[in-house]
């Protein structure tokens, strides 16, 4: 259930990511509020469910399999929902992820470290690896921007929300691939933002902090639901003292999605993180 209702029943908006966690609980708010909404990912299957979210409580929602890495896949998806809907209005970028080969296993490399052939630090990190990350989260959106968002600017109307990381404001430790690439993409959020103003197209990003999910519960909780040493020490830095839950970055995504809501917001990019990135840790 969304936390408030904006009217987005003239809107089409197009999630990528969006059998995921985060993108999917997106896309069932956008469709609460009235969007016709389209799920993307490179397989069907869990974008079936969501879809069934949707339409099961009077939504309207269609599932399309796309690489967001690939132009012509891309421009294939687009004409699958111009057909269907028109043309896309609110575009959210969420495929992303990471690689264990774009990511070291130590969080600070020593001296003793580097004669170990059993650990992964910086030098051993697999350049494909470290390609597949950035191809995935940046090159992905944008490509994506530039194939959903032209119609946009020609109507003089749309809305961009990518999904970026705290990672991107400051790079955690063993995920050096991913965190570069999101810095990237806050990046190119404002460059992107001032580069479309004058078309009326507004690009914005939300940054989510630490949220304990079935992906990430093995890194942060121990089997007896303790803190992993990890988890400790995000809960330090964590002036709110807890994980997000994904429904927690509605209201933000929502208010962006808006134009009535947000119509002079464009290149911001908005921590969602228990106030992570404004603790110095003193």
């Amino acid at each position: 259930m969304v936390p408030f209702k904006v009217d987005l029943s003239d809107q089409v908006a197009v999630v990528t990511g969006g059998g995921g966690i985060l993108c999917s609980e997106m896309a069932r708010a956008l469709a609460e509020c009235g969007a016709k909404v389209v799920v993307m990912s490179r397989r069907l299957e869990p974008l079936e469910s969501v879809v069934k979210s949707i339409t099961d409580l009077g939504g309207t929602a269609m599932a399309v399999s796309c690489d967001v890495t690939d132009l012509e896949s891309l421009q294939a998806a687009n004409a699958s929902v111009e057909a269907a809907y028109g043309p896309c209005t609110i575009l959210v970028n969420g495929a992303g992820g990471n690689h264990p080969k774009g990511t070291t296993n130590l969080e600070r490399l020593t001296p003793e470290a580097l004669a170990d052939k059993q650990l992964t630090s910086f030098f051993d990190l697999d350049p494909a690896g470290i390609r597949f990350v950035f191809d995935l989260n940046f090159i992905g959106t944008v490509l994506a921007t530039q194939v959903f968002t032209r119609k946009m600017a020609e109507k003089g109307r749309g809305t961009v929300i990518n999904v970026s990381s705290m990672s991107a404001l400051a790079p955690l430790t063993k995920v050096m691939s991913y965190s570069a690439a999101k810095a990237a993409l806050n990046s190119f959020t404002q460059w992107l933002a001032v580069h479309l103003a004058p078309v009326g197209v507004r690009v914005n990003a939300v940054a989510p902090g630490f949220l304990l999910t079935e992906q990430n519960h093995a890194l942060l909780k121990n089997p007896d639901g303790s803190d992993t040493a990890r988890g400790k020490t995000i809960m330090s830095q964590t002036p709110m003292r807890r994980y997000g839950k994904p429904e927690e970055l509605l209201g933000a995504v929502l208010w962006l999605a808006s134009e009535q809501a947000s119509s002079f917001v464009t290149g911001a990019i908005i921590p969602l993180d228990g106030g992570f990135s404004a603790f110095s840790g003193v």
